[in-house]
C-alpha cells in the first residue's frame, strides 16, 4: 500500500517516496531539486500530491512519468514564487546609496538577477538603475528554471491591487520618481513600461546544473537560497563568484548566509544586516 501523503506514521516511507520522485523528475524532465531542503520540498509535493488527487507521493510520481502535460503544473508548485517589487525596502536603499556609485565607473554593466520568478525585483532593479540613470548602459540578465515564471516576468503586468505595496516599498527604497511613471493601470492589472524591458535577456538557467554564462558586476539572488541544501547553496555561491568581476557586489535574502559555504572568505560585508556583500579584489 502506498504511504499517504501527510500521514504522521510513514515519515520515512514519505522521503523515500519524495527521493524516488524527485529522481524521476530529474531523469524525465531534466530538472534537479535533488538539493533543494527537503521540509520546504516535503510541503510543496504534499500540497501538489493533493491538488492532483493523489494519495500518495508514488502516486504522483506514476502520473508524473506517464503525464507529461501535468509537468508545467507540478513545476510552479516545486519552484516558489512569492515576491514583491522592492521587497526589502532597505536592501535598494544599500544598493542605491552604496553599490551604484560603484557601478557608474563602468562604462558599461551587467547585472545578473538569478532566481527572478516572476519579475517583480527585475523591474525594481530596472526601475533603481533608470533613477540612477544607468540603466542605458546596463544588461540585465533575469534568468529561472520555471518557463511560465519566466513568460509571467517578460510580460511585467502584475495585480493592481498589489501596487499601494509596491509604492510603498519604492518609496521607502529611497526613490527619486513615482512608480506610476513607469505603470498603466487598467482592467484590475498595472503593466510596466516596455522600455524597462529593452536591456533585460529572460532566460533558462538552472542554478544546480548549468555554469556561469557571462561576467557580471552585480549578482541579486535574493530568496532563493533558502530553499536550497548546504551543498547546492555552495555551487550556487561558487557560481555568483565566478560571475562577479573583482570588486563585483552580490545581494541575497535577509534570511540567506553566505557564511557556510566555502565562498565565505571571498566576500566582505557591504551591509551585513541586509546582505550586501563585496568581492574582494584578490579572490
Amino acid at each position: 500500500m502506498d504511504a499517504q501523503v501527510g500521514s504522521p506514521r510513514p515519515a520515512r516511507d514519505q522521503d523515500i517516496e519524495m527521493t524516488l520522485l524527485i529522481e524521476a523528475v530529474y531523469l524525465k524532465y531534466h530538472y534537479d531539486f535533488r538539493g533543494y531542503a527537503t521540509a520546504s520540498l516535503r510541503r510543496r509535493l504534499a500540497t501538489a500530491a493533493d491538488r492532483f488527487g493523489c494519495r500518495s507521493l508514488t502516486q504522483l510520481q506514476d502520473r508524473l512519468i506517464h503525464e507529461p502535460g501535468i509537468f508545467p503544473e507540478l513545476l510552479n508548485y516545486l519552484t516558489v514564487q512569492v515576491s514583491e517589487m522592492f521587497r526589502d525596502p532597505g536592501y535598494f536603499k544599500v544598493l542605491r546609496e552604496s553599490v551604484m556609485p560603484l557601478l557608474r565607473t563602468y562604462p558599461s554593466l551587467r547585472v545578473w538577477v538569478a532566481g527572478c520568478s516572476s519579475g517583480e525585483e527585475v523591474y525594481s532593479l530596472a526601475i533603481l538603475l533608470r533613477e540612477e540613470g544607468l540603466l542605458e548602459r546596463t544588461t540585465i540578465y533575469a534568468t529561472d528554471i520555471n518557463p511560465r515564471a519566466l513568460e509571467r516576468a517578460e510580460a511585467g503586468v502584475y495585480e493592481i491591487d498589489r501596487i499601494p505595496k509596491f509604492t510603498e516599498n519604492h518609496r521607502d527604497s529611497g526613490a527619486r520618481t513615482s512608480l506610476s511613471d513607469y505603470y498603466t493601470a487598467g482592467y484590475g492589472r498595472a503593466v510596466f513600461d516596455k522600455s524597462l524591458r529593452k536591456n533585460i535577456v529572460f532566460s533558462d538557467h538552472s542554478l544546480a546544473t548549468d555554469s556561469v554564462f557571462a561576467e557580471v558586476q552585480l549578482v541579486s539572488c535574493r530568496n532563493v537560497l533558502i530553499y536550497f541544501d548546504r551543498k547546492l547553496q555552495d555551487r550556487a555561491i561558487g557560481l555568483f563568484r565566478e560571475a562577479l568581476v573583482r570588486r563585483g557586489v552580490l545581494g541575497i535574502g535577509s534570511k540567506e548566509s553566505i557564511r557556510f559555504t566555502h565562498h565565505a572568505e571571498a566576500f566582505e560585508p557591504l551591509s551585513r544586516d541586509l546582505r550586501v556583500y563585496q568581492k574582494r579584489g584578490d579572490a
